[in-house]
């Protein structure tokens, strides 16, 4: 079989974008994995998906499927990447549009300076919508990783993130915790591990653990939730410039039940076909 895909990046988290509106193919674990590989495939962070709505008053659904061939629940740096694509593409002439994804409705908008703001609906505290095993919504938890007491900010941007502050964003334990921390049997759907350091009150740099994916340049959900995080905890106040190694975002939260607001580049690479294997 063979497909027509695009390769974007928001801030070096790099993506295969694929319309299946005008082709009809969403990939399999296995060719998601082929795809994602950088070796045997195009190479990616995940894989986009751009069909059709299923809810009434939204423009376009939204799948995201990691490296490891897993389907997940949301992406920031990716949702950026989709209204550009969907724009650029000729799917939508709208600069804002509404998206389904599974876990609830966002809003990308592509501004006229070709920044990208996405709405992305208000973070998420209560354990049982993250998931997380815990008794307590409070703003640090403990969590044991592998013998070593470390605090954690759990929160939900539509999938489930571990923030910790650390002294020095370079030397934190990313490969090693990182893992650990994805994993960890007190977060059932597995969890993105997020290590944040305070530069000041408007000012973090970060790396995440990317949950199916490993360490990235940069995430938009891991940006989102340590602001989050961070304002809930007294360290920040909003809007906060979020470094990564990829580049900088700028998050806005009012507190409470009000949308966290991303704004980020968003970059197309080429565009391109590929053959897959028949064997996947």
């Amino acid at each position: 079989m063979r497909i027509r895909f695009t390769k974007m990046h928001g801030l070096g988290n790099d993506f295969v974008v694929l319309d299946a509106i005008n082709q009809a193919f969403v990939p399999t674990p296995s060719q998601a994995r082929w795809l994602a590989d950088r070796h045997f495939g195009v190479g990616c962070d995940q894989l986009l998906i751009v069909e059709k709505p299923t809810t009434p008053g939204v423009d376009f659904r939204y799948r995201i499927f990691n490296a490891d061939g897993g389907e997940v629940e949301q992406c920031g740096n990716g949702a950026r990447c989709f209204v550009r694509f969907v724009h650029e593409q000729g799917l939508t002439a709208a600069r804002e549009i509404r998206v389904e994804t599974r876990s609830g409705v966002i809003v990308p908008k592509l501004e006229a300076d070709g920044q990208v703001t996405v709405d992305m609906g208000a973070p998420r505290f209560a354990p049982a919508e993250i998931p997380f095993t815990s008794d307590t919504v409070a703003a640090v938890q403990p969590l044991d990783v592998g013998g070593q007491t470390v605090e954690i900010s759990a929160v939900s941007m539509g999938n489930p993130h571990a923030v910790q502050v650390v002294a020095d964003v370079d030397a934190a334990p990313v490969a090693t915790q990182g893992p650990l921390i994805e994993s960890h049997p007190r977060f059932p759907r597995r969890v993105n591990a997020g290590f944040m350091q305070v530069t000041d009150r408007h000012a973090i740099r970060l790396r995440v653990y990317e949950r199916g994916t490993g360490e990235t340049l940069a995430c938009g959900t891991g940006a989102c939730a340590a602001v989050v995080a961070g304002i809930r905890r007294g360290l920040l106040d909003t809007p906060v410039r979020v470094a990564t190694r990829g580049g900088e975002l700028s998050i806005a939260w009012a507190g409470n039940n009000a949308p966290v607001l991303m704004t980020g580049p968003a970059t197309t690479v080429f565009s391109a076909e590929i053959e897959l294997p028949d064997n996947l």
